[in-house]
């Protein structure tokens, strides 16, 4: 079988690092192995698998996909700690139907063990856990590349009371502890960016769980795009952050969404992936709160 490679260097340029950099800019958080997988790396995949003449597209994703209902969807792959399934909410039914992933009862070490005894020289490669490319530079730096310096503003408290100067909201994630600047006499994070009036609010880590968010951009997977309504799952707010249970109401392209117990640090830009069991229902994009 001939080897062939795809150079998607462009697509990557436009529609990932660009969305990454704006994102960052309006004080969001991206996530942009979500957005290569739909727009970059599978879509050009099955690109070049018709021009093939190839039925299907195989990845080493710790994933699965199944089929019910004339509704294609992933599944949480049988390794808990390298399953991929919260980064392929986003893939469409065109896509999910030319998929196979041949590792999703595989775990990892076996599969590491595997390529050491044929020989393979990938088999004790690093483990990526950054941005892919950012390997030598940090997200607030390629932003600053991208778009030029953004305005300084203020950082306030919970209350509003203004506390110091921020370096520009790109500098800045939900959460984020470190390199604040900020001398308070405890630990502070930050709990809110508003691009509009350019301020970072700073806070306790109490003030970074809620207990409601909004979702928008809907991709439906197992659940047909057609069930508005009230529902039960489980969601992701970070691929590392345990599933929590909600109570979810659908209409159109928007879920409000009410955890039974507060969730922490659910930044606007990132993805919510809601799970019925292993399967993927829908995945979407936490928006921000208005705040008066």
């Amino acid at each position: 079988m001939p080897f062939s490679v795809l150079d998607l260097r462009d697509e990557f340029d436009k529609k990932v690092k660009t969305y990454f950099a704006d994102e960052y800019a309006c004080g969001r958080t991206p996530n942009p192995c979500v957005v290569c997988n739909r727009n970059v790396k599978f879509a050009g995949l099955v690109s070049e698998a018709d021009s093939l003449g190839c039925d299907f597209v195989a990845t080493g994703h710790y994933a699965g996909i199944r089929n019910e209902n004339g509704r294609y969807f992933v599944v949480r792959g049988l390794d808990p700690k390298k399953d991929q399934s919260y980064m392929l909410w986003s893939l469409s039914q065109d896509q999910l139907k030319r998929i196979i992933f041949p590792l999703e009862k595989r775990m990892k070490t076996d599969v590491r063990k595997d390529a050491r005894d044929a020989g393979l020289s990938s088999a004790d490669i690093a483990e990526s856990e950054d941005v892919c490319f950012l390997p030598d530079e940090e997200a607030t730096d390629f932003v600053h590349r991208m778009k030029g310096n953004l305005p300084e503003g203020d950082f306030v408290d919970v209350s509003g009371k203004v506390i110091g100067r921020h370096k520009g909201i790109a500098s800045y994630t939900i959460g984020q502890r470190r390199g604040l600047g900020i001398s308070a006499g405890k630990r502070i994070f930050v709990t809110d960016i508003d691009p509009v009036k350019n301020v970072v609010t700073v806070g306790d880590d109490a003030d970074l769980y809620k207990s409601d968010i909004t979702v928008r951009g809907l991709n439906f997977q197992k659940l047909a795009p057609t069930e508005n309504g009230e529902f039960r799952f489980d969601v992701k707010v970070r691929y590392a952050a345990p599933a929590a249970g909600a109570f979810v109401k659908i209409e159109g392209d928007t879920a409000k969404v009410h955890f039974d117990t507060p969730v922490r640090a659910a930044a606007p830009g990132q993805s919510a992936v809601f799970y019925d069991g292993d399967a993927i229902a829908f995945g979407g994009v936490i928006e921000r709160e208005m705040r008066q």
